[in-house]
């Protein structure tokens, strides 16, 4: 229980400074740059796994989105 506490506190205490440093210009642009990291990861994650299931596919036909 105690470990939950302390995972539910780091949770807390992150968006708490995220959004401290959301107003700053300068954190704002460190955020948007973490984002748009994350963004591209996603993007390249989703098309590694599009590729891969139209590879596994008996048609060879790409499944719709």
């Amino acid at each position: 229980m105690k470990n939950a506490l302390w995972f539910l506190l780091g949770i807390v205490g992150g968006f708490v400074a995220a959004h401290f440093l959301n107003k700053d210009p300068r954190g704002a642009e460190v955020l948007a740059d973490i984002d748009a990291r994350i963004d591209e990861f996603v993007d390249r994650i989703g098309e590694a796994y599009r590729l891969e299931e139209a590879r596994r596919s008996p048609s060879g036909d790409t499944p719709a989105l």
